[in-house]
């Protein structure tokens, strides 16, 4: 791999813990700044939805995984935070390598909090997180000007794993054109009842996206009424979005050659617009 380029680079000194963001699965849509703290860890801590590919980059630091994936043995949140801290306080230049971005959906918040209370200093370093940068690689833009004015960033599981119960889902559904659901395969019948209920249109076109960004990559399209019973067709890590941009795939499919559909029946706009 080339050198990085000259720029003053933040020290990565032992006894520090950085939270970075690993993306969506891509190793090439890794931060400059993530792959310096690669280059310099002393040990990695990762998370299950880091690609692997990635820890080759860290060949000098040991690897500790710290996954968590719903409905199988995973380590508690909260030996995890204070296995960090052990690992600084014994010198370590830590890296908490976290799928997507760390603070998005990702309990890097609370690993933080965690830190900064046992007196741990801390970097987070942000990463692109898969309900935008993996619903890029399927061609569905977020937000589009034709489309939606919002967007809507929701978990499918509470901390208990279940669906969550303090979402107004009702809101949701009547406030937001796009919803973007992560972690939600497991209780999607749920959440579609849930939006169904509060007036959405059973025909909204939805996509669902697994291992986004990656050679593994697929995208299933569906409606929000057929979506419980075609989400057990696929295997998690997944991300659910519902919204008409989901139609926009049609012409935005860049991985698989270009496209001279408008499915919005739009007239084109001149690029300076």
């Amino acid at each position: 791999m080339p050198d990085l380029p000259d720029f003053d680079w933040p020290s990565f000194l032992p006894g520090w813990v950085w939270l970075c963001g690993a993306g969506p699965g891509d190793p090439g849509l890794l931060t400059l700044h993530a792959l310096h703290a690669l280059r310099h860890a002393d040990v990695v801590v990762y998370d299950a939805l880091v690609e692997p590919r990635i820890l080759d980059w860290a060949p000098q630091a040991e690897a500790i995984y710290a996954g968590k994936r719903g409905g199988k043995p995973s380590p508690l949140q909260r030996d995890i935070s204070l296995r960090l801290v052990d690992l600084a306080r014994a010198g370590r230049r830590v890296l908490r390598l976290k799928g997507g971005d760390p603070f998005v959906f990702g309990r890097g918040g609370e690993e933080a909090q965690t830190l900064v209370g046992h007196g741990i200093p801390i970097r987070v370093v942000p990463g692109i997180s898969a309900g935008i940068g993996g619903l890029a690689y399927a061609g569905i833009p977020v937000t589009h000007r034709d489309v939606n004015q919002s967007v809507t960033f929701v978990t499918g599981h509470d901390q208990t794993g279940a669906a969550p119960s303090a979402l107004d889902w009702g809101a949701i559904a009547r406030g937001s054109e796009v919803i973007v659901i992560y972690m939600g395969l497991k209780h999607a019948r749920q959440i579609a009842g849930e939006l169904l209920a509060a007036g959405r249109d059973a025909s909204e076109p939805v996509a669902i996206v697994t291992d986004a960004t990656t050679p593994r990559q697929a995208v299933l399209e569906t409606t929000l009424a057929r979506l419980p019973e075609d989400a057990t067709k696929v295997e998690p890590p997944g991300i659910i979005c519902i919204g008409r941009n989901v139609l926009l795939r049609h012409t935005l499919d860049w991985q698989a050659g270009p496209k001279h559909l408008d499915p919005l029946g739009n007239r084109s706009r001149p690029e300076s617009a």
